[in-house]
């Protein structure tokens, strides 16, 4: 097979029909129950979270999701959380560090909400709470970016003692189409940024930003989600035989060789 370009990697990574967080959940959690709200007067759709069992354990899942039909896509802002998204998250991680279950978050999102109600819903606080928070909860804690993994909207929850990533991912600081109109002031330039950006699975395992890459097949979901299911339970299997300080200590060597 010929290597795909970063760019052709971007658009594999935001395919309308690429497996969605909610099939995810579907097929590896057979009792999930969804947990809603922030306390503070928010549920933002664009989070979906709530409890599972995974192989017989008690574990927390998070995931963005960016809807289905035309309005439920407008509604969740295709998968871009507000301030409550984050807060929801922040809830229910540091429900499952009081109850010692662990954590497993998935990411497909262009970024946080940028809007006007955002910012004055406190944005950029929400998310390095996330950050912050979620960072020090004593559970293990991986991330499996499937899509799109956009700038603070994804490190939120991606924050913890893992990243995996799809074959048809990006992780980035933001857009390729944005870093170009920074850069050169001309989006049309997507495709170099992309390649500066090294914003592909493959690129980012070599720099070791990531642990690593799930198969995905494009053509039946089900496949996909049995890589995933390998990989959770080969990793979390793991993470559990560590002590909360341990678990802590390498979170913190994780992030720190950054």
């Amino acid at each position: 097979m010929t290597a795909l370009s970063p760019i052709q990697v971007v658009e594999k990574a935001r395919n309308g029909k690429k497996i969605t967080g909610k099939q995810i959940i579907n097929y590896l959690f057979d009792d999930f129950t969804e947990l809603h709200g922030d306390r503070l007067g928010s549920d933002d759709g664009a989070i979906i979270g709530g409890l599972a069992t995974f192989h017989g354990r008690a574990v927390t899942v998070i995931t963005t999701e960016r809807g289905s039909t035309l309005p439920d896509k407008i509604a969740k802002h295709f998968g871009c959380p507000m301030p409550g998204g984050y807060r929801k998250a922040v809830r229910l991680a540091e429900q499952a560090g009081k109850f010692k279950r662990p954590i497993l978050c998935f990411v497909n999102t262009a970024g946080a909400f940028p809007s006007k109600d955002a910012e004055e819903g406190g944005q950029g606080e929400a998310i390095a709470q996330s950050i912050f928070k979620i960072g020090q909860i004593p559970v293990p804690i991986i991330t499996v970016i499937y899509g799109e993994g956009g700038s603070g909207g994804a490190l939120a929850l991606a924050c913890g003692d893992e990243v995996w990533m799809l074959n048809y991912s990006t992780y980035s600081i933001l857009s390729p189409e944005g870093f170009a109109s920074i850069l050169w002031k001309d989006a049309s330039k997507a495709d170099e940024a992309a390649k500066v950006m090294q914003m592909t699975p493959a690129a980012l395992l070599k720099r070791q930003i990531i642990e690593g890459i799930i198969d995905e097949n494009e053509e039946e979901y089900q496949v996909t989600c049995q890589n995933i299911d390998r990989v959770l339970w080969s990793r979390l299997s793991k993470l559990q035989k560590l002590t909360s300080e341990e678990l802590i200590a390498k979170r913190q060597m994780r992030y720190r060789k950054f």
